[in-house]
């Protein structure tokens, strides 16, 4: 027997989100949470290997985190919005930058859990759909 048109489901891919902190325990906890709430993560804790996931992997958005060892949030934006302009950047920090040069997105580490993932789906659905 077959099933009406209205009653087919089509399975979507989940959105691939990028990941970038140097803190082990945060991107483990932010890693979970965005997958609890329906996305693919790659989770990375250096400039070095963003870029590298960037250049190979279908990423729809990315978050990193401001102050990682070595470089910056912004400087690493400045270099990933070089390799692929059109993918969002959200900047995810405790404190905000004097400038966001290059950040489509800043959210304050301090947002609660649902605020974050409210933003994140808002910037997902705005630019990769």
């Amino acid at each position: 027997m077959l099933k009406s048109p209205n009653t087919l489901r089509v399975a979507l891919a989940r959105p691939l989100i990028l990941c970038v902190e140097d803190e082990v325990v945060a991107l483990a906890i932010r890693k979970k949470v965005l997958e609890q709430d329906g996305y693919n993560v790659i989770g990375v804790t250096g400039a070095a290997d963003a870029l590298t996931t960037l250049r190979e992997s279908p990423v729809c958005a990315i978050i990193a985190d401001h102050m990682l060892r070595g470089t910056t949030g912004i400087e690493l934006a400045k270099e990933m919005k070089k390799m692929k302009p059109d993918v969002p950047i959200i900047l995810f920090s405790g404190a905000l930058p004097e400038r966001l040069t290059c950040v489509d997105v800043y959210i304050n580490k301090g947002e609660p859990t649902a605020t974050f993932l409210g933003i994140v789906r808002g910037v997902v659905e705005r630019f990769c759909s």
